[in-house]
């Protein structure tokens, strides 16, 4: 296979064209995103390289394969510019067709992915038991980054016959791939142009009760109230006879009453999440109005859109799932939860008035769950990981000495990398994300009713994918239009930059 697309390349560069040179996600709102599989992608091939397994010890010489992808179909023979499409907390099974594609052709872009270690079928190890997955973290991927784009960069420059030339870079992703993209161009801004940090949860919260807040704001008063009294219904039913109301939702497996709670937790946020507040609300307020049975409307919900359409396993709750360290098949929960319970956290526990959610889902519960599938002295270290990227308020430059001596004297802006941060107005993961901007890191909010994760890149629903992003379903396309349009502004303005500078980074 490699040897053929080999043969293919040289026969498109002896005629002056290239077929040549980029997935994402998860489905459940406690880890963050997963788009759908199918014919949606640019590319599925297939492409492999030694990656270094642990980039922080001179000692340890260890390599796995990791996979990548490569689209070229619009790219600039030979010095069009880059793009990165970071793969995030999922297996990575090509390049979406999503508005990436779009601003590839625009720009003449190639554009490439590289699948997060231990993900899909990059896992160094047959055995994901705890002691083997200490080369999980965000610092390790970014690492794994920097290396990938210099060795695609040599590659190519050995492909088109050509040394020490660097095409322009930009860096993508959306979520945790997101904050990936932001973290990249602040720990490596000599490596990219610049990054769009797309709903990109940067800000590590360890009790995140902001997010069961803008789900009640994106529900409304109706919808709110009869989402509060499901709650309070389903813990009186599983007082009395939990194997019964776990079994209407279909979840009868999940023994633990708190995996269960969970599950009907995230089953009514990701309606606003990824864009469908229709589907839950609209039949939820009218079954009320009517005097019907809440907790079998919502059990429709759940079964019918979350578990059915939607696509969530049951089995993502199930802890005794998540324990399970096999590496065949879908790992991405257990992989995930590790990052959060080292990392991140991101506890979606229960505000202590006012909640959408059973105040069983505590601190305790993560807490619990951490030490359950993990083993003793899991905890995430959110302060750390804030302290090292800067949450919120991250910010970094990349200054030679002239610039440097312009920024002391006033005479230049030096405050800041070039990310753009893009959040939709639903979304409850933008309480995590940069929402302030400053010129070299600008921040834009897509405002509409079903403006949700990702809507930048992916329209509206977020999920499933739409063709290049498509936002025609949006209920406010302008919204998305005006930001899509600031985002090729940007790229523009700094690849020409890059361009100027006969560097890959500015």
């Amino acid at each position: 296979m490699r040897e053929l697309r080999e043969m293919r390349l040289a026969l498109v560069l002896t005629t002056l064209s290239l077929l040549f040179l980029v997935s994402n996600g998860l489905v459940t709102s406690r880890f963050l995103q997963r788009i759908s599989h199918g014919s949606n992608f640019l590319t599925t091939d297939e492409l492999w390289f030694n990656q270094t397994l642990d980039h922080f010890s001179p000692l340890d010489h260890r390599k796995f394969q990791q996979r990548y992808y490569e689209f070229t179909d619009y790219f600039r023979l030979p010095d069009g510019p880059i793009f990165l499409k970071i793969c995030g907390e999922s297996s990575c099974d090509g390049i979406a067709n999503d508005y990436i594609g779009v601003l590839a052709k625009k720009f003449g872009a190639a554009v490439v992915s590289l699948e997060h270690r231990y993900y899909g079928k990059s896992s160094p190890f047959k055995s994901l038991r705890t002691e083997n997955l200490k080369y999980l973290s965000s610092k390790q991927a970014l690492s794994d980054l920097a290396v990938f784009r210099q060795y695609y960069q040599e590659s190519l420059n050995v492909k088109v016959n050509r040394s020490n030339v660097e095409n322009s870079w930009f860096f993508f992703g959306v979520s945790y791939s997101g904050a990936l993209s932001a973290w990249f161009r602040l720990k490596f801004p000599h490596l990219t142009c610049g990054s769009l940090a797309s709903s990109a949860v940067v800000l590590a919260v360890y009790n995140f009760i902001e997010f069961d807040h803008q789900i009640g704001e994106s529900a409304g008063a109706e919808c709110k109230a009869a989402l509060q009294e499901v709650n309070g219904l389903v813990e009186q039913r599983l007082a009395l006879d939990g194997y019964a109301v776990k079994s209407l939702f279909g979840a009868a497996n999940l023994k633990i009453d708190g995996d269960f709670l969970y599950l009907l937790a995230d089953a009514a946020a990701i309606a606003f999440q990824y864009g469908n507040p229709d589907r839950l609300c609209s039949p939820l307020v009218q079954a009320k109005k009517d005097g019907e049975d809440l907790v079998n409307a919502f059990a429709t919900y759940v079964k019918g859109y979350y578990l059915g359409s939607f696509g969530t396993n049951v089995e993502t709750y199930n802890q005794q799932h998540l324990k399970r360290t096999n590496s065949a098949g879908d790992t991405s929960d257990r992989l995930w939860w590790f990052q959060v319970c080292t990392e991140v956290a991101y506890f979606q526990v229960a505000p202590s008035d006012d909640s959408l959610r059973s105040s069983k889902i505590d601190t305790k519960y993560h807490l619990d769950l951490c030490k359950n599938v993990f083993g003793e002295g899991i905890y995430p270290d959110v302060d750390a990981t804030n302290i090292y990227y800067g949450g919120t308020k991250i910010a970094g430059s990349n200054i030679d000495l002239f610039t440097l001596y312009s920024c002391l004297w006033g005479q230049q802006n030096c405050s800041s990398s070039k990310i753009i941060f893009t959040n939709g107005s639903q979304d409850p993961w933008r309480h995590a994300s940069k929402q302030t901007s400053t010129e070299d890191m600008p921040s834009f909010l897509i405002s509409c009713h079903n403006c949700g994760h990702g809507t930048d890149l992916r329209g509206c629903p977020q999920v499933p994918l739409n063709l290049e992003g498509d936002a025609k379903n949006c209920s406010s396309p302008d919204a998305v239009h005006k930001v899509r349009q600031q985002i090729i502004d940007h790229i523009d303005l700094w690849l020409s930059q890059c361009q100027a500078t006969g560097r890959s980074y500015i």
